[in-house]
């Protein structure tokens, strides 16, 4: 699918999160291909934002483990209703990102994941799906498929002088699996990234 416009900018921060998240997995080979998002790693996501005048763009990037559970297809009639509670829960970001005090409304957003096409949650845009799958569903040496959600969300801010923070206590709360967040920032204020966890939730633009 596409990606942030302002995906360069990523690619030129400095690679404080990863220095300091003392990364110790397997996937380093990843690191080229999804260098403005990092290596999948269970109960880790990133979070790509740029706020920029009334517009806030975010990129969640996440292992399915960590928002449903699993990450096989799902086939049960219980796997398929996780499937569909979380792609629900996605759909409704502002609860997810506490954005209440900029008075943001949706303005695009999309959804990406091999468990959301083989349901029906299939993406509307089919042909990238091949391609999308590829990209998602990593597999591995140990022939465990390993799968990916994306969302990318656009917000229209009318008052972005109060919107002063990026809150993710809703999105661990909805998601107990998600341990910590990766968070790269571009903002008036400047260029930052941190690391976000349900005891240190928030970030200030």
């Amino acid at each position: 699918m596409r990606r942030l416009l302002l995906a360069l900018p990523f690619a030129l921060l400095p690679l404080a999160i990863a220095q300091a998240a003392d990364h110790d997995h397997k996937h380093d080979h990843d690191h080229a291909e999804h260098a403005s998002l990092g290596a999948h790693e269970h109960g880790v996501a990133q979070l790509n934002a740029v706020f920029e005048g009334t517009t806030l763009e975010l990129e969640l990037e996440s292992p399915a483990m960590n928002l449903v559970g699993f990450e096989h297809a799902a086939t049960s009639a219980a796997d398929k209703a996780k499937v569909a509670a979380v792609h629900s829960s996605l759909q409704q970001p502002l609860a997810l990102f506490g954005l209440d005090a900029g008075n943001c409304k949706v303005a695009k957003q999309e959804l990406e994941s091999p468990l959301f096409e083989d349901g029906e949650h299939a993406h509307d845009e089919h042909e990238h799906e091949e391609h999308e799958h590829k990209e998602h569903a990593h597999e591995h040496a140990d022939g465990e498929s390993h799968s990916d959600i994306h969302a990318h969300y656009q917000f229209d801010c009318q008052r972005p002088e109060a919107l002063q923070q990026l809150n993710l206590g809703g999105l661990f709360k909805q998601f107990p699996g998600t341990e910590k967040i990766q968070v790269q920032l571009i903002a008036p204020s400047g260029q930052q990234g941190v690391e976000l966890t349900p005891a240190k939730a928030t970030l200030a633009f």
